[in-house]
């Protein structure tokens, strides 16, 4: 292998900032923060300043920034000589030929993202409120901000009421005001609201977010001060630079002095004691609003230190991470689905939260199904009884007799139960040690322990099938086009490919697409429909034959379904009669034939 074709290293991820000027220092302060914040927890982080950045003497303005960052973790070089897990956009709004540039790297996650590109992110996490029409987010959690440890213990109320009662308080207290517009104020704020109050403003303080809880009012724009501030528990009043900012600032549930350096007039109107109190009081109602009042349970380095970014997570991949040309249909937590071809398939950065052990199949089945997977046996070995009579009508020989068959994902065997029975040579492979032992103890019949295909990978010979089948498995593969290439491979020429699924243009589905997508399981990689999976298997060598709908829920119809929950009523019956007819059941079978060799 040659040197330039070595692999290169990894990394965990590369936080690119907003370093244009008239964006002020927010961006910076917050990327600077999370990579030092990461790299205490052990993690490759690194903060992109490239060396055309607009805004000069970076390293000395991150150290007043954050405090403790080493310059080592600045990353300076051309961003692809190294590889990382997923990079995080804190670029306020991130032009479209850039973007491209970053997608074509690693996955992305992007911070209070507002550009032309929001929509196309892998991930999408909001830190501070954005306007409704920016579109929604993965994630909206103001309290993963990087928040000061110096808070006060209340706002005060006894101190403010002394603090404003005016000549008639002997013992008066000069109010103590800060004025902070962040390490860039390009519209001149600071000092205009410095010469209204007579108060000198700071120049820039080294880790100013700690020094919040000294004082009685913070003047500043909308932004992580601002927070900030309402988490150490001090009245904040804003002024705004732009429109937007003031749009901003309203949406949030602030109180504004106006937009622009002439807002600074109406500033000592806020400072009288109503004002005052009042500010206190909306501040209180925002803390409460954006679950700023109590102490922070967890960062933003804490949450994506937590990812696991799974080994698919690369450019190269077509499936997973590839580059992201659809618009998502949904975003929730560590979720993104997308319409990709003939499926809808989920991203996300982290490995799926569920173990496929013994509880699989009782505790979880038991609380979906009301009854454990063993309990439920004889039904399922009827159910298997009349998939089986599909597939034979679609073998060469018409019959199950001395038929070899592979069910991928067998849990503890009923389907292959009912084949053995039907004359078949049955075979499994199931990741759950539990169930296998229990195909090969008590039912007899050969099981594999493992995932497919790795299971059987140590088998003297490749072993070639006349039927293979997934029942409700086939949506728990990351990337079903090489599994359907490992399948094919494993098939007779004519072998059946058999299969069941969840539907995305069932009944649930179409009364609410993202409320379906919300309650998939976080382990179901793609969604299926019948609609749509022949062009899938087509492409992957194999010919559909014959689709089953299955799973008709008449009380999941809109409007209607609330009224038949009794099976046996009538409306029941008629709903029932049209999800058949219509084929709106939310889950189908799928019964194909290979082509080609």
């Amino acid at each position: 292998m040659k040197i330039e074709d070595a692999p290169l290293p990894m990394a965990f991820c590369l936080a690119v900032p907003c370093l244009e000027k008239g964006r002020g220092g927010g961006h910076l302060s917050r990327s600077a923060f999370l990579v030092k914040s990461l790299r205490e927890k052990g993690k490759e982080a690194c903060l992109y300043v490239p060396a055309h950045a607009e805004i000069e003497n970076i390293p000395s303005l991150i150290q007043t920034l954050c405090p403790g960052f080493s310059p080592s973790w600045m990353h300076a070089d051309e961003p692809r000589s190294r590889r990382w897990s997923f990079i995080i956009l804190d670029r306020f709004c991130t032009p479209k030929k850039e973007f491209a540039l970053w997608q074509g790297i690693a996955p992305l996650i992007g911070i209070d993202e507002g550009g032309p590109c929001r929509s196309r992110f892998d991930f999408l996490i909001d830190l501070l409120p954005l306007l409704p029409k920016a579109g929604p987010a993965n994630l909206t959690a103001i309290n993963l901000l990087p928040l000061p440890a110096n808070r006060r213990p209340a706002f005060m109320q006894a101190e403010r009421d002394n603090v404003l009662e005016g000549a008639k308080t002997p013992n008066k207290k000069p109010l103590r005001i800060l004025i902070s517009f962040g390490a860039e104020d390009a519209a001149g704020l600071g000092s205009a609201a410095s010469r209204a109050l007579g108060i000198e403003a700071p120049g820039k303080t080294p880790n100013l977010k700690e020094r919040l809880a000294e004082y009685d009012l913070v003047i500043t724009h909308f932004g992580l001060t601002a927070f900030e501030a309402v988490y150490a528990r001090v009245p904040v009043l804003l002024m705004s630079p732009t429109l937007y900012h003031e749009k901003l600032a309203r949406n949030a549930g602030f109180f504004s002095a106006g937009i622009g350096p002439e807002s600074a007039r109406s500033l000592e109107k806020f400072l009288s004691h109503s004002g005052f109190m009042s500010l206190a009081q909306n501040c209180e109602k925002i803390a409460a609003r954006y679950r700023l009042d109590a102490p922070q349970g967890q960062s933003l380095a804490d949450y994506l230190s937590a990812f696991a970014p799974l080994a698919s997570n690369s450019r190269s991949n077509t499936v997973i991470g590839s580059i992201a040309a659809n618009r998502p249909l949904a975003r929730f937590p560590e979720r993104t689905y997308r319409r990709e071809g003939s499926l809808i398939r989920m991203d996300r950065l982290t490995l799926p939260p569920i173990e496929y052990e013994k509880d699989y199949f009782f505790g979880m089945y038991k609380k979906q199904y009301g009854k454990t997977y063993l309990e439920d046996f004889p039904n399922l070995i009827e159910m298997g009884r009349r998939r089986l009579v599909h597939i034979k009508q679609l073998l060469h020989h018409g019959k199950g007799a001395s038929s070899s068959l592979l069910d991928i994902g067998c849990a503890y065997g009923p389907f292959l139960a009912a084949a053995k029975a039907e004359g078949f040579e049955p075979a499994g492979v199931e990741p759950a040690e539990d169930a296998a032992r229990y195909v090969n103890e008590e039912l007899g019949i050969p099981c594999s322990h493992g995932f497919f295909p790795a299971a059987l990978e140590d088998e003297p010979r490749k072993v070639a099938f006349d039927a293979i089948t997934l029942w409700y498995v086939i949506e728990h593969f990351e990337d079903p086009g090489p599994v359907l290439a490992e399948i094919h491979s494993r098939l007779k020429p004519g072998g059946i490919l058999a299969f069941s699924t969840p539907s995305f243009t069932g009944i649930s589905g179409r009364a609410s697409l993202p409320n379906f997508l919300k309650n998939s399981p976080a382990d179901h990689w793609t969604i299926w429909s019948p609609q749509t999976c022949r062009a899938f298997l087509k492409k992957h060598g194999f010919s559909l034959k014959k689709t089953v709908v299955t799973g008709h829920h008449p009380e999941r119809f809109p409007f209607l379904g609330r009224f038949c929950a009794k099976r046996k009523g009538p409306l029941y019956s008629l709903l029932l009669l049209a999800s058949r007819m219509f084929s709106l059941g939310d889950t189908f079978e799928a019964y194909g034939v290979k082509t080609g060799a």
